[in-house]
């Protein structure tokens, strides 16, 4: 590992490059394109970092990155919620910031019902706001490594952080061996605290902090390849960074939009009126199986919007029986 320099330890931007896990050369290639006009900035921080999402939380990579205080530029093969919300999860905090490779989504004049009642419910985010250091989060798919780089300049300017003069600074590169991870991600500017999703994973993913919000707790304790727990999701706010589905992976849509689109690519064209809490159910039952455990089918859930169209249960009946009482 190469150490900063005085000079870099008072540097108002840091860049890092998230590599791609495999080792595909086209990739390595815009990595190092990065990587390299990056450094010749001058005045900001740079790092040539393994993939993310595969890092264990005490691992000296993500120790490093907390460490810094400054504005940041994230360079990475997933979508740039995603990122953001990975880089919260292992403690790297601030505010997003659009990049121009940002989708930006159209407006809709059509008023979502369920849309507008989740809008009603108070996020996370807003229980427990995030310091004021902005994040840029890039996506390496969305452009060659020249684009990307002149975005990195681009946004270096903006922060006051490009040398007058071009210099070249070593950028500190991290080697890991680190094996493939599957996790979900919590995109906390949606998510209700509802906890649906503790109450649907059976496999102990999930769990509760000091202030009784919910977290990933045993991310590797999730069944890899399974999303279940992002279709049960009322607000939309479970990612699994890697799915090759981009509503689950993190694409800027709203709520659960999208999922029908996912589930005629997955699951072969169902008809419309195929349930994203049906799929997870039937997702979940799959998931069981493999561990050698019994299937538990339909879950109830009380805060999700398809719940209505499920059977009443006893206690619905009890409650229909005292209302029609006008006690």
């Amino acid at each position: 590992m190469i150490l900063l320099s005085p000079t870099l330890d008072r540097a108002t931007l840091a860049v890092i490059v998230s590599r791609g896990q495999s080792r595909n050369p086209e990739k390595r290639e815009i990595e190092s394109t990065i990587v390299s006009a990056a450094s010749q900035l001058g005045s900001v921080q740079v790092f040539d970092v393994p993939h993310l999402y595969d890092l264990k939380y005490d691992s000296d990579v993500l120790e490093e990155l907390r460490g810094l205080e400054c504005d940041l530029v994230v360079a990475s093969w997933i979508f740039p919620r995603a990122a953001h919300w990975l880089l919260d999860r292992i403690g790297v905090r601030g505010q997003s910031e659009q990049s121009s490779f940002d989708e930006l989504a159209e407006d809709d004049d059509e008023v979502d019902t369920d849309a507008e009642a989740a809008a009603k419910e108070t996020r996370v985010i807003e229980m427990f706001p995030r310091r004021s250091r902005k994040i840029y989060c890039l996506d390496m798919r969305a452009a060659g490594g020249d684009k990307l780089a002149d975005e990195v300049q681009r946004i270096a300017i903006a922060t006051d952080a490009k040398a007058a003069e071009p210099t070249i600074t070593a950028p500190t590169r991290f080697d890991d061996s680190a094996s493939r991870r599957w996790y979900p991600v919590i995109d906390y500017s949606r998510c209700t605290n509802c906890m649906e999703c503790i109450d649907f994973c059976l496999f102990g993913v999930y769990g509760l902090d000091d202030a009784e919000t919910i977290l990933v707790e045993q991310p590797d304790n999730c069944r890899k390849g399974c999303p279940a727990c992002s279709r049960v999701c009322p607000a939309g706010a479970i990612m699994f960074p890697q799915h090759k589905a981009p509503a689950i992976a993190g694409a800027a849509v709203e709520g659960n939009e999208g999922f029908k689109i996912d589930l005629s690519l997955l699951f072969g064209a169902p008809d419309q009126t195929s349930d994203a809490v049906a799929v997870a159910a039937r997702e979940r039952d799959e998931q069981l199986l493999l561990a050698g455990r019994d299937t538990v089918g339909m879950p109830k859930l009380r805060h999700h919007a398809s719940a209505a169209n499920q059977p009443k249960d006893d206690l619905d009946r009890l409650i229909d029986d005292l209302d029609r009482c006008e006690l």
